[in-house]
């Protein structure tokens, strides 16, 4: 675990950022969040004039800035690196990827959950020479704030146009800085909606500094997560323009997001906020038989036990969604595998989703968990049955999970640590088994007629792994590919020929294309738009970065309470 602290106003190095995250003393174990503050201020009177409306969302600003110095969000940020491409566009050669929480409270502090090579003192020096000549951001984090110190006299605002973001009608400004108001200040527009005056998005760059030539280019969104509270969710980084710029020596697409504002609500202490006192004679024992349990039970319990003390840590430090609609869909999909095999499982089989991006899936005891990126980019139900069948094999072969789990004190670690004291991976004789096993599966389920499409995704994956490293690399399970070698590769002999030029030949998705989450409470749900008809084989986009356009929406006190989830271009 390292920490990276800095002030929000010197320049950061665009990738020399996430490697101050390695370098730094440990800070001392925190909670995730504090209660936010009510996210309520004086209702503005109606604005006369335009330099009224600039006072107003400049006000606002300044406290969405004190907002965000109580807010610990995890902020996650996936790099992919570039080349062009003749007729598929700016394709990914490689990429990188951060997680950690971002802590405003004292200044920009990032406390990283992973050491990453990419990331490191041992290539510092060569990501120095590469980009600093040529892009210095403030670093992703920086760029939920449009800026540390927003002042009307350090910028020129200039009304474009009125413009309809979602549900919302928004004024869009641009803002340039004045002369002498310094270095780093933000250039671009910005969008405001026009009841409480909040920025929603932001997109631009900061002005350049005397020592450095440029900065990265961003667009930044908020959403209203409750009434009153516009919060940083997606942030889209994009430089180099492909066939026009092929000589720059980088080109790059990245993504941010946040998510996991009110992770300390997520535990079970919130049922205490309603409590029933029942009298001593009306508790029952609802148990199915009032006895102690036989050695079989007890051994099943205690598996159980382990099982829910892992869960429940993820879920409380963000990396685990809440039970959601999702895990419906694929509980359906087990369903069938398990009613087809006539499988008797006890206890039952459950699902959760990682809220992660790294394509990962893994078993905890009983439940298979399953990350939002590899979701994202499976491209049917019969390529979800080949991975949850997969992690269905492990379970039915007793695959083991440290039950010393169970003790719940050997949770008691930071948030920052878990990736290196939680381990869910198999070896790779197991693996194997459960590759075997989960053919078994398939050639009895309603998948067996529709694998084609299962191995023509590890097809793609396999001519990507070499490229995205750090999209395939897991962090709590077994990497799907490694090397030659690829998950379920049997399924590979019957899938037809990859043809990346085809519109009608769709290997694997873009990122964002299954699940949305909603990041204040860290709750998924699927996307249910209807896929587009691609115009060219450039739309493909396979395992691909695309600009995020959320549908905004807002919440008022006396309604509904709706929060705005996102879709990204590519729908």
């Amino acid at each position: 675990m390292r920490t990276l602290k800095a002030a929000l106003c010197p320049p950061l190095l665009l990738l020399v950022f996430c490697a101050w995250a390695l370098s730094q003393d440990p800070p001392a174990d925190t909670q995730p969040n504090s209660t936010p503050p009510q996210a309520t201020a004086p209702a503005p009177a109606a604005p006369s004039s335009f330099e009224q409306v600039i006072e107003l969302v400049v006000a606002r600003e300044h406290f969405f800035n004190q907002q965000m110095r109580h807010m610990h969000p995890l902020v996650e940020t996936y790099i992919q690196n570039l080349k062009s491409d003749q007729e598929l566009g700016a394709v990914p050669v490689s990429d990188q990827y951060f997680l950690g929480r971002l802590d405003l409270s004292g200044g920009l502090d990032d406390r990283s959950f992973i050491n990453q090579p990419g990331f490191g003192h041992k290539i510092l020096s060569r990501l120095s020479s590469l980009y600093s000549a040529h892009l210095l951001p403030l670093g992703f984090a920086q760029m939920v704030m449009v800026d540390s110190d927003f002042q009307r006299q350090y910028y020129e605002f200039t009304f474009v146009r009125r413009e309809f973001l979602g549900e919302l009608r928004c004024l869009v400004i641009d803002v340039h800085p004045r002369q002498g108001a310094g270095n780093g200040r933000f250039i671009g527009r910005i969008w405001v909606e026009d009841q409480d005056y909040n920025i929603v998005r932001f997109n631009g760059t900061y002005t350049s500094h005397k020592d450095y030539r440029e900065y990265l280019h961003f667009d930044s969104w908020r959403l209203n997560m409750r009434p009153g509270l516009w919060l940083p969710a997606f942030i889209y980084s994009e430089e180099g323009s492909g066939r026009v710029r092929m000589a720059q020596s980088f080109h790059l697409k990245a993504q941010t997001r946040l998510w996991g504002y009110d992770v300390h609500r997520l535990t079970s202490n919130e049922e205490f906020t309603q409590i029933v006192v029942d009298s001593p004679q009306s508790v029952q024992d609802q148990s199915p038989a009032s006895q102690d349990a036989t050695p079989v039970q007890s051994e099943r319990l205690w598996q159980r036990e382990a099982e829910d003390n892992a869960l429940d840590r993820l879920q409380k430090i963000g990396l685990i969604a809440p039970e959601s609609d999702v895990d419906k869909v694929l509980g359906t999909v087990i369903n069938n595998l398990v009613v087809t095999n006539n499988l008797n499982i006890e206890p039952e089989v459950r699902t959760r989703v990682l809220l992660t991006t790294p394509m990962e899936s893994f078993t905890i005891g009983h439940t298979i968990v399953i990350s939002r990126g590899l979701l994202d980019v499976l491209p049917d139900e019969a390529s979800l049955a080949m991975v949850l069948s997969h992690e269905l094999g492990h379970i039915m072969l007793g695959d083991h999970l440290d039950t010393t789990l169970a003790f719940n004190d050997r949770l008691f670690f930071p948030d920052e640590n878990t990736f290196k004291r939680l381990d869910f991976t198999r070896n790779p004789a197991e693996e194997e088994a459960a590759d075997k096993k989960a053919m078994e599966l398939l050639a009895n389920s309603p998948y067996k007629d529709k694998l084609a499409n299962a191995g023509l995704f590890l097809k793609a994956l396999q001519q990507e792994q070499g490229d995205l490293k750090n999209l395939i690399r897991p962090h709590l399970g077994n990497s799907i590919a490694s090397g030659d070698s690829v998950r379920m590769s049997s399924l590979l002999t019957s899938a037809p020929q990859l043809e990346t030029k085809r519109t009608d030949q769709i290997a694997a998705l873009p990122l964002g294309s299954r699940v949305k989450v909603d990041p204040w409470s860290n709750r998924v749900e699927l996307i249910k738009t209807k896929p587009l008809p691609l115009m060219s084989a450039e739309e493909k986009m396979p395992f691909e970065i695309t600009p995020f356009f959320p549908y905004l929406t807002r919440i008022s006190n006396g309604g509904t309470e709706k929060v705005a989830l996102t879709g990204t271009g590519n729908k």
